[in-house]
């Protein structure tokens, strides 16, 4: 009987045996790939207990269950596990004749086994996968959708695959989910925009795409919980790039991320951030009444991060508009800003810093 690795050896995100294990601040250990992923996604919460992390979360190697995992597996090494032939399955999606539960149970074998292993991931990929997938992910079984969209997030988790998708096509399926799927489709592909989005070129190819960030911006409006949030994480990855702050901005982004930042969601701060280092962004946010008091609000009640941006954003809107720092002067911004000049968050330090500047008339440009 072959003996099992204890699940102690096991990394709760990809649930495979830890090669590189690290110690994130709640106390958890990860594989550093799974959770370097999940951090470059821009989560700032511990997977497993979802409490909130620093901005900058360190990692700790831990080096004694690195010795235990070796030291075990060198008394019980590992039998190899052949893969599964993944051919059959993708035939399956491909063909016509397939009923619908055929293809799901195709997709959800798929699935499976491309969520914890890169090497299935590739092989699936080089097997032809995509195009069967895309074609999926356009049919009208809600069901059949998500399962096809949970298996593209899955694919784009490899940076080879990120501009491969592209290249097939999947935007145009990404998008089309994005404006008429369910609310679990929508979701599903604005992950996998975020996704694809780490890679510098995708961000200019998905934001030239037709509707690509109006339908995101609709998401933002019209979504529940997990939609508002991934469509502003999306929002959040493709706006670092300049061009694509101009369209979200002539979406009518920048009310809708207002609205949301007042309900307490720290992520559409961080968009407006991005935002307003455009001259398109600032003006809309100096014609949205009370934008200010909106950020002052976040700075007071904020997190770190929240903190952070909502300082980053009056800089900006300050430093370009008179009538903006007399706005926040009167908010008492100054006053606030003094309390954190001295703090232990470098990056909230500097902003509060450099607004201190701007509000007592240093830097007006």
């Amino acid at each position: 009987m072959a003996t099992q690795f204890p699940d102690d050896f096991k990394c709760p995100i990809s649930l495979e045996i830890m090669s590189d294990p690290v110690i994130l601040s709640s106390g958890h250990t990860f594989d550093r790939p799974s959770i370097q992923r999940w951090l470059d996604a821009g989560h700032r919460s511990c997977p497993v207990t979802k409490l909130p992390l620093p901005d900058n979360p360190s990692l700790i190697p831990n080096h004694a269950l690195r010795s235990l995992i070796s030291n075990f597996a060198l008394v019980f090494p590992p039998k190899p596990q052949p893969y599964p032939e993944p051919q059959a399955l993708i035939s399956n999606l491909a063909s016509p004749s397939s009923c619908l539960d055929s293809k799901l149970d195709s997709l959800d074998q798929l699935t499976k086994l491309s969520k914890r292993d890169s090497a299935f991931r590739r092989r699936i990929t080089e097997a032809g996968a995509v195009s069967a997938v895309l074609n999926c992910a356009a049919s009208d079984y809600s069901s059949l959708q998500e399962k096809s969209l949970s298996l593209l997030l899955n694919l784009s988790l490899d940076d080879d695959n990120k501009v491969g998708l592209v290249a097939e096509g999947a935007i145009s399926r990404i998008v089309a989910a994005l404006q008429t799927g369910s609310a679990d489709s929508r979701a599903l592909a604005a992950t996998i925009i975020t996704s694809l989005a780490v890679v510098e070129v995708n961000k200019a190819t998905i934001g030239a795409y037709p509707y690509a960030i109006r339908a995101l911006v609709l998401l933002l409006r019209d979504g529940k919980g997990r939609g508002k949030k991934e469509a502003a994480t999306a929002l959040y990855a493709l706006c670092s790039f300049p061009d694509n702050r101009r369209r979200a901005v002539q979406c009518g982004s920048v009310p809708i991320l207002i609205r949301i930042a007042d309900s307490g969601l720290e992520r559409a701060v961080e968009v407006l951030g991005l935002l307003a280092k455009s001259k398109e962004g600032r003006e809309a946010m100096e014609r949205f009444n009370g934008c200010v008091m909106v950020l002052v609000r976040m700075v007071k009640n904020g997190n770190s991060r929240g903190i952070e941006y909502a300082l980053l954003t009056l800089n900006s809107l300050c430093c370009h508009s008179e009538e903006m720092c007399a706005e926040a002067r009167s908010e008492g911004v100054l006053d606030l800003c003094m309390g954190f000049v001295e703090g232990d968050n470098e990056k909230i330090r500097r902003n509060a810093s450099s607004l201190v500047r701007v509000l007592s008339g240093g830097s007006m440009r």
